[in-house]
């Protein structure tokens, strides 16, 4: 499997709630964190047991040194990671009392990874990974490319944009959360599973699946294979900022190792559940045998 995608250091601070426009308010100390979409879902699914590689840009600077080591306390493959001169990217992030997030990235040497930059031997992927958080010509070439060469490509569109038409058709599992749907189809979010399904069908083309997830309420898939829902699973949350992360990570993992929709649902609803136990976002991110005492497989 081939992660494609950012790397930033989470800059964290605990509130009471979020300010309002104009407002200041106090918080805890910060904290920084390894995170950044690509780099959480490769991790997520590393934890898990599936073999990754890591393609992503990192600056020469002291957060692009501390990601670098944090990467490399992983079982990730590093031999596609590129350093730049740019300030590494960064995402900066308030979590409120109920564990609630909000986030601004800056994408920083994200920004840098062109599709020049991308591996020779992509076609030979068997599964990739992809979001939005680095430049989106990068992530339609590296999926047509892969799509190309028989692999299966995997996008978890976020943050949401309009989609061109290219990656859309280059991708087979499209995986969004219920507020990047409505985005993305100009819609109002969905608030139920059967609003969810709805557009999912809406999303899905002949040969895709969508996975929409719905936070609290579960998530629903929609397919070729058919469609279903899961419910979440009930849990004290502590910090949601990486659950999507550890959702898709996990869900791809589950796919890559041949499980069915359902089971590869059931399984990613468990890990980003999990996840919300726990503070941060990649120290958060579960390994296999946490997954396994906590979903009972």
């Amino acid at each position: 499997m081939r992660v494609i995608g950012s790397i930033n250091m989470d800059v964290v601070v605990e509130v009471e709630r979020a300010p309002g426009t104009g407002e200041t308010v106090l918080g805890s100390d910060y904290r920084l964190h390894p995170g950044g979409k690509g780099a959480n879902q490769a991790v997520a699914a590393a934890r898990l047991g599936a073999p990754v590689d890591m393609i992503g840009c990192l600056g020469q600077d002291a957060y692009g040194k501390a990601l670098h080591e944090a990467l490399q306390r992983e079982a990730l493959g590093l031999d596609h990671l590129h350093h730049v001169d740019t300030p590494s990217g960064a995402a900066f992030i308030t979590v409120e009392r109920n564990g609630q997030n909000r986030i601004v990235v800056a994408p920083g040497a994200n920004a840098q990874l062109t599709a020049e930059r991308l591996p020779s031997d992509l076609e030979r992927t068997d599964w990739l990974l992809l979001q939005l958080e680095v430049p989106l010509e990068t992530v339609a070439t590296a999926a047509r490319r892969v799509r190309s060469g028989g692999g299966r490509v995997v996008l978890n569109a976020a943050p949401a944009r309009t989609l061109p038409d290219t990656l859309v058709e280059a991708v087979d599992y499209l995986v969004i959360n219920e507020t990047e749907a409505g985005v993305v189809l100009a819609v109002d979010p969905p608030t139920h599973a059967e609003d969810a399904l709805q557009l999912a069908n809406r999303l899905r083309t002949k040969h895709s699946t969508v996975v929409i997830t719905l936070g609290a309420k579960g998530s629903v898939w929609s397919g070729p294979a058919g469609q279903g829902a899961v419910d979440a699973l009930p849990v004290d949350v502590v910090d949601t900022t990486a659950c999507g992360d550890a959702y898709v990570g996990a869900l791809v993992w589950a796919l890559s190792t041949g499980q069915p929709m359902w089971r590869a649902v059931e399984l990613a609803s468990a890990n980003g559940a999990l996840t919300a136990t726990r503070a941060g976002a990649q120290p958060a991110l579960p390994t296999i045998q946490e997954l396994r005492c906590f979903a009972s497989f």
